[in-house]
């Protein structure tokens, strides 16, 4: 039986990268279990039933959890909870909300660009950052996600 995500993580991530997906997340609420998976240009519902039939069968295998529970694999979606360092590098050059611990910036929320993520932390950057730029640290972070910026709409041209 595994015992954390992190243990669900390793087990799915080369099922899933035979598949041409990568492995974004896992969740674990109560009974239920969302994997999140993508891949360069999204993925779409066939691949997503591809993935899910997958992951079921291997997690029959595995039991992971005891009882019954409800497996649910997604895209990680337009807007997704950044909470590792690989979400936040593969968040470069994405807009995001930080809201970070009290007491351990001058700053508690944020907005801005991701300009760089490494181990430790990450850098954002913008005109809502007080200097431009901002480098904050994972441990800092109480919560990230991504922000869906809709683009201006384009002009209707009278026929």
């Amino acid at each position: 039986m595994a015992r954390s995500t992190n243990d669900l993580v390793d087990a799915l991530s080369p099922l899933l990268e035979a598949r041409g997906l990568d492995l974004v997340d896992v969740e674990l609420h109560g009974s239920e279990l969302t994997i999140f998976v993508d891949r360069e240009g999204g993925v779409d519902l066939d691949t997503l039933g591809e993935a899910t039939r997958a992951v079921s069968d291997t997690l029959d295998e595995l039991d992971p959890l005891p009882g019954r529970y409800t497996l649910s694999v997604s895209s990680p979606g337009l807007e997704r909870r950044l909470r590792t360092p690989a979400h936040f590098v593969r968040a470069v050059g994405e807009a995001v909300t930080v809201r970070v611990h009290g007491g351990t910036s001058d700053v508690r929320r944020v907005r801005g660009t991701v300009e760089s993520a490494d181990e430790t932390g990450f850098t954002l950057v913008g005109s809502d950052i007080p200097d431009g730029s901002m480098r904050i640290a994972y441990s800092e972070v109480e919560r990230a996600r991504t922000i869906f910026e809709w683009g201006p709409q384009p002009k209707r041209v009278r026929g």
